[in-house]
């Protein structure tokens, strides 16, 4: 078996601690296209990669954030609110 690059996240417990997640939300990423691979059944994942891929992904599905420990995430939900009701009319103007 090939050894991982030194700078590569190994497992998904290590993927979901870099992206401020739980491995299942990982699990789920990867299944929708997040960049991780599979050698039997380890699993690697490139820092970069996943960074990219969190910000190109985010435009053609429900956004992500991961958070930080200063933020003020009192603003992020006031943000992820007016996101939501942004998008629901859009949808009801479809509609009309």
């Amino acid at each position: 078996m090939a050894k991982k690059p030194p700078n590569q996240l190994k497992g998904w417990t290590a993927i979901a601690e870099f992206l401020g997640q739980t491995p299942a939300v990982v699990q789920r990423w990867h299944s929708e296209g997040m960049p991780v691979t599979k050698e039997g059944r380890f699993v690697y994942a490139d820092p970069d990669e996943l960074t990219r891929w969190v910000g190109t992904e985010s435009g053609r599905r429900k956004p992500v954030h991961i958070a930080s420990d200063n933020e003020n995430l009192t603003a992020d939900l006031r943000e992820g609110l007016s996101y939501i009701r942004g998008h629901r009319k859009e949808k009801e103007k479809e509609r009309v």
